[in-house]
């Protein structure tokens, strides 16, 4: 029995692939298919893990009664706490002429 020539076995890969609908790809370079191929993970992952209620969120739903957001309202206090000994956010002008920076330039 003769051995079949190189050229004619890859001719006919290049003729299955296309009656198989695959990719040729004669010198096995990685392509990634399998990866493409998957299903996506994202819709089941967000379909498993619950929808995270906040307090926020909660208060916002319009029952009769509000949680306190202790979290929050600390923050606010240590706002007001900066205010007081002059460490807190600098007001915001209401015009260009008001602003700092419009100062400095002259």
């Amino acid at each position: 029995m003769a051995a079949v020539a190189p050229s004619r076995l890859a001719a006919l890969t290049r003729l299955r692939c296309e009656i198989f609908q695959t990719t040729y790809n004669p010198t096995s370079v990685r392509t990634g298919a399998k990866y493409l191929r998957a299903r996506l993970r994202g819709p089941s992952m967000i379909q498993y893990y619950p929808e995270e209620l906040t307090v926020a969120r909660f208060n916002r739903m319009g029952s009769e009664f509000k949680i306190r957001d202790w979290d929050e309202h600390q923050r606010l206090a240590d706002v007001e706490e900066k205010k007081r000994r002059g460490k807190g956010a600098p007001k915001k002008a209401k015009s260009a002429a008001e602003s700092r920076r419009m100062s400095r330039k002259r």
